[in-house]
């Protein structure tokens, strides 16, 4: 009679704890930065992610400005998960419906607004940590309001 030997090795029971928790959040979940016309809901950052990138959703209003054109020297990828956003890369606009992925690589001018008759929303991800910048981000748009997309 013959032996079968394992076709793998069993798994190594490791002493070490995981120093993060996986994160499950609902629908809607996250940290919320309402800031009129346009919000913010932080899904992942900082200790989440080890420092290493920042996941969160951002929704604009029927007809609405983003934050401006900018840059940073990181990447910037959206993927769009409602309504049609209007993203600019560089000098050219791209309206991206949803389902579209848009990567910005950094140093190249972005920017992204609402330009239709409903609301719209998209998942941003970045490398590093961004949401430290959101109270002072949320405070200037309470100061300077979007104003209506083109």
């Amino acid at each position: 009679m013959t032996t079968r030997k394992p076709l793998r090795k069993p798994a190594r029971k490791s002493a070490r704890k995981p120093a993060r928790k996986p994160i499950v959040l609902t629908p809607g979940g996250g940290r919320q930065y309402p800031m009129g016309r346009i919000s913010a809901v932080f899904k992942a950052d900082c200790d989440e992610t080890a420092q290493a990138y920042s996941i969160s959703e951002w929704w604009l209003e029927p007809n609405t400005q983003g934050p401006g054109a900018h840059s940073h020297p990181e990447d910037d990828v959206f993927f769009v998960i409602e309504g049609t956003m209007s993203i600019r890369v560089g000098k050219k606009w791209i309206d991206a419906p949803p389902g579209s992925f848009v990567l910005v690589p950094g140093g190249v001018i972005h920017d992204f607004e609402n330009r239709s008759q409903k609301r719209a929303g998209m998942l941003n991800f970045t490398p590093g940590v961004f949401e430290p910048e959101m109270e002072g981000i949320a405070q200037w748009f309470k100061e300077h309001p979007p104003g209506d997309a083109r």
